[in-house]
């Protein structure tokens, strides 16, 4: 008698995941280079303990067994700032912090007060040859070039790092937009850097928006049922009692 609601209990616990990242999505609609995510479901057979009933040997459950991440291309958005740089297709920063290097396609860099270039958060952005950046007071006219060549009127300073991952889907979110992975990342054979221009999000909040409405009608309706069941259960339990 309680299989059906395990069921419905199975799909409700699905929809509440679903909810987060949808959730999770619209919370960073601004922020860039933030890749969206999406739920992957399957359907997880067990076997019936009544296995000669008319319904069949097998019960079917809901199980979400990952997040998948969308890895196309945000919007390009001008920003005018020389230190603004935007990946256009592959590839991914390297950043260096306290907890070893992490990877980020959000390019909003700076300069901190000993001149080096540093993410936001104040982590050294890595050189191809996974060196940091430093910038003397006559380093001026700041170019970078689509291959990520750094140069100043004082010449060339070195090529920003940019590297790939042969599965992108076992990078794991962190704070501040970092991406951090146990696999070896390689570097783009043919980057394509934009000076002045930060990556935006590639969340579409119209279809987020839908996609909450619809799993929230679900999850209500499935609360519905529950709700159904649980007293036509009880009225079962009542009329046997009777007997």
């Amino acid at each position: 008698m309680e299989t059906t609601t395990y069921i419905a209990l199975s799909r409700q616990s699905a929809l509440r995941r679903q909810m987060d990242v949808v959730a999770n999505n619209l919370a960073n609609m601004n922020t860039a280079g933030y890749k969206g995510e999406k739920m992957m479901f399957v359907e997880h057979l067990v076997k019936s303990r009544g296995g000669n009933q008319i319904l069949g040997d097998k019960i079917s459950y809901v199980r979400d067994i990952a997040t998948m991440k969308d890895t196309s291309d945000g919007p390009l958005e001008s920003t005018g700032n020389s230190f603004d740089l935007a990946v256009s297709g592959p590839g991914y920063f390297v950043v260096e912090t306290d907890i070893g290097n992490r990877y980020t396609r959000n390019g909003q860099f700076q300069l901190n007060e000993g001149g080096q270039l540093v993410t936001q958060a104040g982590d050294p952005v890595l050189s191809d040859s996974n060196q940091p950046f430093f910038f003397g007071p006559t380093d001026k006219n700041v170019a970078i070039s689509a291959d990520g060549t750094i140069s100043t009127k004082n010449g060339v300073l070195g090529r920003i790092g940019l590297v790939t991952f042969e599965n992108e889907q076992t990078l794991r979110p962190g704070a501040g937009g970092l991406f951090a992975t146990t696999a070896a990342p390689k570097p783009v054979e043919t980057p394509r850097i934009a000076q002045g221009m930060l990556e935006g999000s590639n969340v579409l909040p119209i279809i987020e928006m839908s996609r909450m409405i619809s799993v929230h009608r679900s999850y209500e309706g499935i609360k519905n049922f529950i709700s159904k069941e649980d007293e036509r259960m009880k009225a079962m339990i009542r009329d046997l009692a009777e007997v």
